[in-house]
Formats: structure tokens, sequence, C-alpha cells
């Protein structure tokens, strides 16, 4: 890892020990919770492994916190400003494309604004988010193909797509120019799922 995503993987991991243990929670307890081994949980809190946006999500929604709360400072400010360059970059394609969280609001509601440029080649694949998640998506740059389910959509610079994001989806660059587009997520009722009983172990 390079020193800026090895610093980005070390914040996380403490946030993520640091929810965890505030609910007195195993490591056994969240890992079954969000659907991830132990192993990559222990990882993830050691700040070895650059997970996945995926495993980030069922993590963040395990613990009730939405996704950008992991990357964030534990008591976020009422305003908070992002500068440029200073979102989280959570995702790297293949090619040079990256998917930058650049704000994110507060649990139960949470609202997750993305910038994501994808080179020629680059392509991103999510599995189904949490039910009545919503995705809405604006090109700025270039052409991409967006696939819901089994559905495909190409959109060029200007136009914008809204769609279910409890659905399998992907953002591909299949073009010769590179892509760039704003993203805002919606993930409704995080923390209402039912969480284990706190234990003391």
């Amino acid at each position: 890892m390079d020193p800026g995503t090895a610093a980005l993987a070390s914040a996380i991991g403490l946030r993520v020990k640091q929810e965890r243990q505030s609910r007195r929670w195993t490591l056994d307890q969240l890992a079954e919770v969000a659907g991830v081994s132990r192993r990559m949980l222990i990882n993830v809190e050691q700040g070895a492994a650059n997970p996945s946006v995926g495993t980030l999500l069922r993590i963040s929604d395990a613990l009730g916190v939405g996704l950008p709360a992991l990357v964030e400072p534990p008591k976020p400010k009422r305003i908070k400003v992002t500068r440029h360059g200073e979102g989280a970059a959570l995702w790297a394609g293949r090619h040079g494309g990256r998917g930058v969280l650049v704000a994110g609001t507060e649990p139960p509601d949470v609202v997750e604004l993305w910038d994501w440029t994808l080179q020629p080649g680059d392509r991103y694949t999510s599995e189904a988010h949490v039910a009545g998640t919503k995705e809405l998506l604006q090109v700025q740059e270039g052409t991409i193909t967006v696939e819901v389910a089994d559905e495909s959509f190409t959109m060029n610079a200007g136009d914008a797509l809204t769609f279910p994001g409890d659905s399998a989806h992907a953002y591909a660059n299949a073009g010769p120019r590179p892509a760039r587009f704003s993203l805002a997520v919606l993930e409704p009722g995080v923390g209402s799922v039912t969480r284990p009983e706190a234990t003391d172990a």
C-alpha cells in the first residue's frame, strides 16, 4: 500500500475497533452480523487490509454508523468542509480510476457523496446495498456505461440517472477517454437492524 492508502486503512481500522469495543462486541459477533470473515475483520482493524467498498459497507451497516463515519473522526462537526484532495479514496481501478468519498451524513439516513474517475478499461462492480438504497449519478466528463440488474445505460457528459442501489450494479468506461461522474448514495435506516447482545469477552 502507498502511504496515503496505508494511513486511510489505519484510520478505518482504528475507527472500526473503537465502534466495536464501544458496543462490547467480540470480533466474532461483528463478523457474523457484518457477514465478513473474522480474519478479514482482524486485518481491517489492524490496518493491514485494503478492503473493498462492499466490505466496508457491510461493516459500517453492522455497526450502524454508515460508511462516511468510518473515514471521519469519531465526533463529526455540525458543518464539515472537505477541501480538494482531502476525500477518502476507497477504490482504485486497474487502469488508474478512483472512487473518492468526499462527504457524508450521519445515521440513520446516510447520504454519501462520491467523486468517481474511470480511466478507459476501468470497471467497478457493486453488490446490492441494503434494501431501500437509492443512487443518483451525473456524468461530468466522458461516457460511462451503468448496469443495474439486467439493464444497461450509456451515459454521456451532462446525463443523469437515478436507480435502486439495492440491486447489483456496475459502472464501466469502455471508451477511449477518461470519464468522471458524481454519485450520491442514500442509505436509509442505517443502524436499525437487530444487533447481537453485548458480552464482556
